[in-house]
């Protein structure tokens, strides 16, 4: 009998612990930690570009993706660490970044080479 109690007790507080542990799912996580991707869209017609030059921020670890609209197929390269060489096709085309890149504040440009323009700054904050 007393084997019986002693047992019983020790099932009592372990489902105890696995009932704490199971409400400390990521459910809990800080919505903060869940950063949505910044979308850019991009249109390129013949030799012009936009945008051209254009400052957008960006926070540290958030994912971008580019919504490329062209008349012809082509690349954007992104100058990060490390670089991205990201080739696009006639019509649209989206282009993920991975947040992994954007680890640190700072300054990325992304160009294309053929047009020799800027199209965007990518400021990390």
């Amino acid at each position: 009998m007393r084997k019986l109690r002693h047992l019983t007790v020790v099932v009592a507080v372990l489902a105890g612990g696995l009932t704490l542990t199971a409400c400390g799912s990521d459910s809990d996580a800080p919505a903060s930690s869940k950063v949505s991707t910044k979308s850019i869209d991009v249109t390129i017609e013949g030799d012009s570009v936009t945008p051209n030059g254009d400052r957008v921020e960006v926070s540290v670890g958030q994912p971008v993706e580019f919504v490329v609209k062209a008349d012809a197929p082509g690349e954007i390269h992104v100058h990060s660490d490390p670089e991205q060489e990201l080739e696009y096709t006639k019509g649209t085309t989206i282009l993920k970044l991975p947040a992994s890149i954007f680890d640190r504040a700072g300054i990325i440009e992304v160009e294309s080479h053929a047009l020799e323009k800027t199209i965007v700054q990518l400021e990390v904050k």
